[in-house]
């Protein structure tokens, strides 16, 4: 890859977990070497089942299409319960995708969660919702990463774990710092936390 690609970030916004409000934003900053060149933005459901559709969507349909060389998400699960089939996504739009968490995910309290939101939203989302999270653990699992100094954990799909923490180093997540602090900025009118 060269120097200077566009690495999208996709982050989803502050939302409050035991709320009514069922629609959460979800951002995506588009950067290159130093400068933000586009942001993107999509509403996907609290605890559902559309991110992977929707965050495909947001992507397919923006002029940034044939640009973007690289997606970077935080984590696989975003408003809330809402699991993104990473391998689903980088196949659709022919781009390598990678999660990148801070601290590796609890798979134990992430089924108790999925089976006790399971209650209201029935079994045949949390089957969709498990089947996801199995094929990607079986597909590459957490890597732990050392990322410009930073540990981090990464699941890679479109590209091996190897390549996937090379890339990081040589982009950094820049772009997902950006999405996060958008996301944030916009709900809470003013950016907190820190990826």
């Amino acid at each position: 890859m060269k120097e200077g690609i566009r690495v999208l970030g996709i982050d989803d916004s502050p939302f409050n977990k035991s709320g009514r409000k069922k629609r959460v934003l979800i951002v995506g900053a588009v950067y290159r070497n130093g400068i933000v060149e586009g942001v993107l933005s999509t509403f996907i459901t609290k605890d559902g089942t559309d991110s992977t559709s929707k965050l495909s969507r947001m992507v397919s349909k923006s002029r940034f299409l044939q640009q973007i060389r690289l997606i970077i998400i935080h984590g696989t699960m975003m408003a809330g319960l809402n699991v993104v089939d990473i391998h689903s996504l980088s196949q659709k739009l022919g781009v390598p995708v990678i999660a990148v968490t801070k601290r590796r995910p609890d798979m134990e309290r992430v089924y108790n969660a999925l089976r006790k939101s399971s209650m209201k939203t029935g079994i045949k989302a949390f089957n969709a919702k498990r089947s996801i999270i199995e094929k990607a653990e079986k597909a590459a699992g957490f890597s732990k990463a050392r990322i410009k100094g930073e540990t981090y954990f990464i699941q890679p799909a479109g590209i091996d774990a190897k390549k996937a923490e090379e890339l990081l180093n040589r982009f950094g997540v820049v772009a997902l710092r950006l999405a996060h602090i958008i996301g944030s900025g916009i709900v809470k009118g003013e950016s907190s936390g820190r990826i």
